[in-house]
């Protein structure tokens, strides 16, 4: 799960994951990272601890990381938050065994639409509402992969 700095949306998705891979007895390892490096060892944005909270989740003990090349050998699918994410992870990959692994997460939701999840961290209103759209999406991973 990647997005900019790794506190607001990521954080949330991989809280998502994390919670949905349990409720399937799927045995998943999930991590989250962001392509920029201002928030590296911050916890998530208190916007999305809250908003996590209120579905019945706590993210609180993670810390935000950038994402290393690495990662796209250590990871079987790498899910981008919007079109820059998934462009930056792009110029990370190493060949298009690496890139084939990169998709847009809400593309699990509406094929081939190539939807940004929008960043909340402007806007209080809209973490509930990327919850939501993340909820969606790590359910239809699931159906799809697990």
């Amino acid at each position: 799960m990647v997005c900019l700095g790794n506190i607001c949306r990521s954080p949330l998705a991989e809280g998502i994951m994390k919670h949905k891979l349990r409720e399937h007895g799927l045995d998943w390892t999930v991590d989250s990272a962001g392509t920029g490096f201002w928030h590296v060892g911050e916890p998530p944005d208190p916007r999305s601890v809250s908003t996590a909270r209120q579905h019945g989740l706590d993210i609180s003990r993670q810390r935000a990381r950038q994402i290393q090349p690495a990662d796209l050998d250590d990871y079987d699918l790498i899910l981008a938050m919007d079109s820059s994410n998934y462009q930056d992870i792009l110029r990370l990959a190493n060949g298009s065994r690496q890139e084939n692994k990169v998709e847009m997460i809400l593309n699990y939701v509406d094929p081939g639409s190539n939807r940004n999840v929008p960043d909340p961290y402007w806007n209080d209103d809209g973490f509930d509402r990327v919850f939501h759209m993340l909820d969606e999406a790590c359910e239809r991973v699931i159906e799809r992969h697990g």
